[in-house]
């Protein structure tokens, strides 16, 4: 790392309304370094973020960014053309990829000059590939990505950002849903290319990849920055005492024994487009007060493991029982009346409906309870309270129960779902990620 500074962000601030996302925030990045950005959920890290991207126009303060010669210059704000052409990529927390296309489309899309001749699809992929060998991150370039899972949609979208040969990279959980080799290897490879001069913002809640592969440490609280630290003279328990303003308490859990089987699936297929989205034959018993974990490589079936368990999928062959009762239908609706709570892996596509309240994402899966609707009319008052009470016990943070919720940062999401299904006190809770983009208190 040198001391040469190749970004400063001065006085950043940014409101939504009456919440003050970020409050004049400074912040230098050098070249050949790696900053990790940290903060509780809804602390305004991904908003600081967007707004060097171009995603928001800040309300107050400048982006300073170095050019070709070294010389800091300033960035156009609320442009993020102009963020490519000054060298910034950003992978996002959140999905930017066009479903219907495939993998290597998605890449190229924005990266190729619209009055071309003719594509020039084989020296790109020879390029994807390259950066695929460098990272360690694969991908089916020719599968469009609403048939790859999660994990496999994160690693499109940091192979979209190597693409553009970005000096600059900004990270926004990027190993959310990466395996630990995974998420090493990708690390291993973006240091191999800090010490060519690239340089690397990224935002994580998991504080052993903070420790281990960062330089130094900024940390933002409420929306302004609380403080900076170099990575060799920290560790959790000064980062946790940063990021809350006191130490994290830690959970603990005592042993239970397992009682009654609550949920078996007997010999379940599903038929998908192939291996990775199929199911061949699966039993698998969960009992009363235990914990069944679901390990593996993303793509190999997990997806559609959760789907039949969710109700959207319907098997091909085999049966699912619950409490020892067979059902007839695999539906949504059915499994939540059957008392299985979902926490789905994609927080944005399958957990939320953006445009709508939180309010009305807090009782969405129970619409024919009384103290939501009668006679085919919503309670909104009766609505509105059990949101600012579940806000209230589940730490849901942002604007307010009434504003929509796709305005809430990625972990708050996430809470607002998990206080929906926790509320409801299912027998079976299928989580899959539940951690994903959460905080160490909010995940302990």
């Amino acid at each position: 790392m040198t001391d040469d500074t190749v970004l400063r962000l001065s006085g950043l601030t940014k409101r939504f309304g009456s919440v003050l996302a970020n409050d004049a925030v400074d912040l230098e990045l050098h070249r050949g370094e790696v900053l990790a950005l940290l903060g509780e959920n809804g602390a305004g890290k991904t908003t600081l973020m967007n707004m060097l991207f171009g995603h928001y126009l800040p309300d107050a303060g400048s982006v300073e960014v170095a050019g070709p010669d070294g010389k800091l210059q300033p960035l156009a704000l609320g442009h993020p053309q102009a963020a490519l052409a000054a060298g910034i990529g950003m992978v996002h927390q959140h999905f930017t990829l066009a479903e219907n296309l495939n993998a290597l489309d998605n890449i190229l899309l924005g990266a190729e000059p619209l009055r071309a001749p003719r594509r020039q699809t084989a020296r790109a992929r020879d390029k994807v590939r390259a950066i695929m060998a460098r990272s360690g991150l694969g991908a089916a370039l020719d599968v469009p990505v609403g048939r790859l899972s999660v994990g496999e949609r994160q690693r499109v979208e940091i192979l979209k950002a190597l693409y553009r040969d970005a000096r600059i990279l900004v990270l926004d959980e990027p190993t959310a849903v990466l395996t630990p080799q995974e998420a090493d290897a990708l690390f291993e490879n973006i240091r191999a290319m800090t010490r060519d001069g690239l340089s690397v913002i990224f935002i994580s809640h998991k504080l052993r990849e903070v420790l281990a592969f960062s330089d130094r440490i900024a940390v933002l609280r409420h929306g302004k920055k609380v403080g900076e630290i170099a990575t060799d003279k920290a560790d959790e328990r000064i980062i946790a005492r940063m990021m809350v303003g006191a130490d994290t308490p830690v959970a603990s859990r005592a042993a239970l024994e397992p009682g009654d089987p609550v949920l078996e699936l007997d010999g379940i297929s599903v038929p998908g487009r192939s291996a990775r989205d199929s199911l061949d034959g699966l039993s698998l018993t969960l009992r009363a007060r235990e914990i069944v974990g679901i390990a593996g490589v993303s793509g190999n079936g997990q997806t559609a493991l959760a789907q039949v368990i969710s109700g959207l999928v319907r098997p091909s062959a085999g049966q699912v029982r619950v409490q020892g009762k067979p059902l007839a239908r695999i539906e949504p609706l059915a499994m939540i009346r059957a008392g299985i709570g979902r926490i789905p892996e994609d927080r944005h596509r399958d957990g939320i409906v953006g445009a709508m309240s939180v309010a009305e994402n807090m009782v969405i899966e129970r619409l024919d309870a009384p103290d939501v609707a009668r006679h085919g009319l919503l309670q909104k008052a009766s609505i509105r309270a059990h949101a600012e009470q579940l806000a209230r016990d589940y730490d849901v943070r942002g604007p307010g129960v009434d504003a929509p919720a796709r305005l809430l940062s990625g972990g708050n999401i996430q809470k607002l779902i998990l206080a929906r299904v926790f509320e409801q006190h299912p027998g079976v809770i299928l989580a899959n990620q539940p951690t994903r983009g959460l905080d160490m208190g909010a995940a302990g």
